[in-house]
């Protein structure tokens, strides 16, 4: 259900904004490329960063490793 995606994105989100500098963690729920759903979680610091015919990003797997370090980490810390 749509209310448990929102539960279990929430703290991810907060996660984000400590480790991302920018404005605030925008969403967005989508699943027609996919047969599923799916949520993107977006750090945002305009509403075109939402923008999804943008160019992709390519940030290594070193620099994707780490942030996931400093994802979990964040998740791990007391509120």
């Amino acid at each position: 259900a749509l209310a448990d995606l929102m539960t279990f994105a929430k703290p991810i989100a907060k996660a984000l904004e400590k480790v991302v500098s920018c404005k605030r963690i925008g969403m967005s729920v989508i699943g027609l490329e996919v047969p599923h759903v799916h949520i993107h979680l977006v750090p945002m610091n305009s509403a075109d960063d939402v923008n999804f015919t943008r160019p992709e990003l390519k940030p290594s797997a070193e620099e994707l490793s780490q942030m996931a370090g400093q994802i979990k980490a964040a998740l791990a810390a007391p509120v």
